[in-house]
C-alpha cells in the first residue's frame, strides 16, 4: 500500500492521522532532531485537511514525540545533548535551583540473564539475555543517584562500557544514538528506603541514611518496555521533581 492509499477512513480523523505518523516515525522515515514535512504536505499526502494533520501533531507534541519550533517547522523529538527535551525524565533536582544537568559515571557494563521479576516487567522470558549497567549520577562532583538499569540485550547489541565512555550526551542520547532505541514514556514507583553497605560505599554516606529508591519503567513505540531503572538517590542537597498539569 502506498502512502497515498494510506488515508484514515474512520472517525476522528486526526486519531488516525496520528497513529500513520507514528507509525512512521517508528519506521525511522524522519529521525530523531529532524524536520518533518509541512502540514500542507502531510495534508496531500494522507488526503485530508491540513487542520486534521495539524491536530494530529498538536497530540503528537504534547505526547512530546514531536516539537514545534516558532517560524521553524515540527521536528521530531530527541534525547541528544543539544536538545532541551532530555529533561523531561530528568526527576531528581539540586534543592538551591540551579538547573544543572548530573554528570554521569558508569561503573559496570556486564551480560546476565533476566530474572522472573525482570521478565515479567520487561516483558521478556525469564532467563533472556539482559544487559545490566551501573553507574553514579553526581551534581557539582557530588555523588547523588546510584543506577541500577537493565535493558534486553538483543536491542543494545555493541553496548560496552568503553563505547559509552566515547560518547558525549546523556544516556537516552545514547540509546537513540548508537542504537536506534527512542525512550518516549516511563512509569516510576518511589519509596524511601535506608543505605546499606554497598549504596552506602558508593554514594558516600552512612550506612542507613534514608535514600530515596525510584523504580523507572521506560517504554518505546508500541508501549514496549526496554529499560527497568532501579535509582537510589541521595535527597540531602536533592529532591525528586514532578510537574502535574
Amino acid at each position: 500500500m502506498n502512502d497515498t492509499d494510506r488515508h484514515p477512513s474512520f472517525h476522528p480523523l486526526y486519531l488516525q492521522v496520528r497513529a500513520l505518523l507514528v507509525e512512521l516515525l517508528e519506521a525511522g522515515e524522519w529521525k530523531p532532531g529532524e524536520a518533518i514535512p509541512s502540514e500542507l504536505e502531510l495534508a496531500a499526502r494522507f488526503r485530508v485537511a491540513a487542520g486534521t494533520v495539524r491536530k494530529a501533531i498538536d497530540a503528537l507534541a504534547v505526547d512530546n514525540l514531536l516539537v514545534r519550533r516558532q517560524g521553524k517547522g515540527t521536528f521530531v523529538a530527541t534525547h541528544t545533548h543539544e536538545h532541551p527535551s532530555r529533561v523531561r525524565f530528568l526527576r531528581i533536582r539540586r534543592d538551591d535551583g540551579i538547573n544543572e544537568y548530573p554528570a554521569s559515571r558508569m561503573i559496570d557494563v556486564k551480560r546476565g540473564k533476566a530474572s522472573a521479576d525482570t521478565a515479567r516487567l520487561l516483558g521478556m522470558k525469564s532467563g533472556d539475555a539482559v544487559l545490566m549497567l551501573r553507574r553514579i549520577l553526581t551534581f557539582a562532583g557530588v555523588p547523588s543517584v546510584l543506577d541500577d538499569i537493565v535493558l534486553p540485550a538483543a536491542l543494545f547489541r555493541g553496548l560496552t562500557r568503553a563505547r559509552y565512555d566515547a560518547y558525549r550526551g546523556p544516556l537516552y542520547g545514547f540509546f537513540e544514538t548508537e542504537f536506534g532505541v527512542r525512550m518516549l514514556k516511563a512509569r516510576e514507583r518511589v519509596k524511601a528506603v535506608a543505605a546499606d553497605e554497598a549504596s552506602a560505599e558508593a554514594l558516600d554516606v552512612e550506612v542507613g541514611e534514608p535514600l530515596l529508591a525510584v523504580e523507572r519503567i521506560s517504554c518505546t513505540y508500541g508501549n514496549r518496555p526496554v529499560e527497568l531503572r532501579r535509582g537510589l538517590c541521595v535527597t540531602a542537597h536533592c529532591h525528586y521533581f514532578n510537574e502535574l498539569g
